[in-house]
């Protein structure tokens, strides 16, 4: 266990605010390892760097040696979590969820230590209750106080359906601090009013509250919008090194900071340098642009495939230089909407609905540049190369 100042430090790096943190503070004087949990609804198969957020603060507590939970909602994810949202969420079936929980597990792995982590599923106490304990846990809290969250708040006074079961998912959160015991529980802003109802359900059920934690919601690459699959502007850690390379240096300086606190492992001494050979021009910003890339890069994909995601970037859209190897060649006499010539022409993808993805992900490119529409018509000339992710390169022959 590290020093109280040292571990207090890292703790609040990044963190929006620390409830209560003189509550944190007598834990950790305790001087044992905390239970840490933080749980995350498999509504959708694949992570990107807005969840790492809390992944890479799991880290910092895994490696300050206390006891790190990775909870999978798949029971409260059938529920599906109403927080910020101006309608009733769709409910996923057990199936979706539980195949949506098999890739978390998979992906979590490249940031935490799996010999130290502890995966939990909240089905495994949820599914244990019946009615007279689920209503016990109703009687928790009253419906006055449920609407004092913004979001059920506006949709009563707008006059908008509000489902009983989705008044149950802060209780049920709540719950799972009280299985599992937490000492902290971490979450996104948006997480604020079903964490703090973890402390209250946990003193309802005799236990010391947890000290609740939150964590700002990264923006996408538009540096407004939160990141979001749905927004399109997110990086996903299972995209390909490139991509995910590429991504992050189109990403504006100022959001570059944002990066390098909430998702690098660097000191924040060595990042407060790197800002100051910024501000003093002895550094380019896009230099430290590329450290912080291939710091992610080789987070995700290793640190070989971080030099060659580098070196891609530099020869290809720094240089300039044309890739070499041009793995096909085809004809476009007129203009083409982009995903038939994936599908149909190239082959580059199997159906139109996967080439809308590929889009999406931004791993499609007309000679060199990211195409963000999906409607986009390629037509040669001006247009030549058309390149998906780093294998897959088509250059247009001249029209007949």
């Amino acid at each position: 266990m590290s020093d109280l100042r040292e571990q207090l430090a890292l703790i609040k790096r990044g963190a929006v605010e620390v409830l209560p943190e003189e509550e944190l503070t007598a834990k950790l004087k305790k001087g044992r390892p905390l239970r840490v949990k933080a749980g995350f609804d498999p509504t959708a198969p694949d992570l990107h760097l807005g969840h790492t957020v809390l992944i890479q603060k799991m880290k910092q507590f895994q490696d300050l040696g206390h006891e790190v939970i990775f909870l999978i909602g798949d029971f409260t994810g059938m529920i599906g979590d109403p927080s910020g949202k101006s309608e009733t969420r769709k409910q996923l079936t057990l199936e979706e969820v539980a195949k949506n929980a098999e890739t978390y597990k998979e992906q979590i792995f490249k940031i935490l230590d799996p010999r130290k982590t502890i995966i939990e599923f909240n089905h495994r106490w949820m599914e244990k209750m019946d009615a007279v304990s689920m209503i016990g846990l109703a009687a928790k809290s009253t419906v006055a106080r449920m609407l004092e969250r913004e979001d059920f708040k506006q949709r009563y006074q707008k006059q908008q359906s509000i489902s009983i079961h989705e008044f149950l998912y802060p209780l049920i959160q709540g719950y799972d601090s009280v299985a599992l015991k937490a000492d902290v529980e971490l979450g996104g802003t948006d997480q604020r009013f079903n964490l703090l109802m973890g402390r209250e359900v946990q003193r309802e059920y005799g236990q010391d509250a947890q000290v609740v934690l939150t964590m700002p919601l990264l923006e996408g690459l538009d540096g407004v919008q939160k990141m979001s699959k749905s927004l399109g502007n997110y990086i996903g850690i299972n995209e390909t090194a490139d991509n995910i390379f590429g991504k992050v240096m189109s990403i504006s300086d100022d959001l570059m900071w944002r990066f390098y606190e909430l998702l690098s492992g660097k000191a924040l001494s060595d990042i407060q340098m790197l800002q100051s050979q910024v501000g003093d021009g002895s550094r380019h910003p896009m230099d430290i642009k590329k450290i912080l890339a291939a710091e992610l890069v080789a987070r995700f994909h290793g640190s070989a495939a971080a030099d060659a995601a580098r070196n891609y970037f530099e020869t290809r859209f720094q240089k300039r230089v044309t890739p070499t190897e041009i793995h096909q060649r085809f004809s476009a006499p007129e203009p083409i909407w982009i995903c038939r010539l994936l599908v149909d022409v190239l082959k580059f993808a199997k159906s139109t609905s996967e080439a809308r993805r590929l889009i999406a992900q931004r791993a499609v490119k007309v000679d060199g540049k990211i195409i963000n529409d999906d409607n986009f018509q390629f037509q040669h000339p001006p247009h030549n190369i058309l390149e998906v992710g780093k294998n897959r390169i088509a250059q247009a022959d001249k029209n007949p």
